[in-house]
């Protein structure tokens, strides 16, 4: 609360970790979860437990869910994509939005998002270019940006955040991971986003009363259960 940060969401990433979340935001006000099953996981997600879950009203993404090629000894490719349309299924049943985590499958992302009318979410972490980020947000996607803007080698993603439209720009930390480039190698906060908000207001022109409210809008229009 001293750093300025009021809300959070904790995000899930299999059923146990799911209940884990949920149980943080029973006991918090600040906190809400999100429900989910990572990529790179070894089990297939639990969607009957997944569901009932969602069910809870402190309960406002699904997430984080996606597909992670990169990463060694996840499932095949086949597997994680059969999963992500299990997951985006149920958070369209379940009228919440997305956390969408992405290594090496952005054309299968792509793809799986288009196969589910009314699916509404955030690419999380989102690293790629411009092209890639122009895709994303026409499908009615946002994009959120974590530490990694800040390293002084990912010029193309800096010029992603100056021309990210505003109601589709979030802030995350991804915590304890994602830290900013003057705090590598400490475990990441969620009192660190100053880090990445100093320099988002920068390249983008603006203050950071503005970039607050910003944020906080399209936390709440994503997030709609946080109202």
């Amino acid at each position: 609360m001293d750093a300025g940060v009021t809300r959070m969401v904790t995000m899930g990433v299999d059923a146990a970790r799911s209940r884990t979340a949920m149980a943080l935001a029973r006991g918090h006000t600040e906190v809400w979860a999100g429900v989910g099953h990572h990529p790179t996981e070894a089990s297939p997600p639990e969607i009957d437990v997944l569901n009932d879950l969602a069910r809870d009203p402190r309960v406002v993404v699904i997430g984080e869910i996606g597909l992670d090629f990169e990463e060694a000894g996840a499932p095949p490719r086949h597997v994680q994509v059969s999963r992500l349309h299990a997951l985006c299924e149920l958070a369209v049943a379940r009228d919440l939005p997305v956390s969408i985590h992405n290594r090496g499958a952005a054309t299968e992302i792509l793809e799986v998002i288009d196969a589910h009318p009314g699916l509404r979410g955030v690419m999380h972490y989102f690293a790629l270019e411009w092209e890639w980020a122009e895709r994303f947000l026409d499908l009615g996607f946002s994009l959120g940006f974590a530490g990694l803007v800040t390293r002084p080698s990912r010029q193309s993603l800096r010029d992603v955040v100056k021309q990210c439209p505003g109601a589709r720009l979030l802030l995350e930390t991804d915590s304890p991971y994602g830290n900013a480039h003057k705090r590598m190698g400490v475990p990441n906060r969620p009192a660190y986003l100053i880090d990445t908000a100093e320099l988002v207001a920068d390249l983008r022109g603006t203050g950071l009363s503005e970039l607050a409210k910003l944020e906080c809008d399209n936390a709440l229009r994503l997030f709609t259960k946080m109202t």
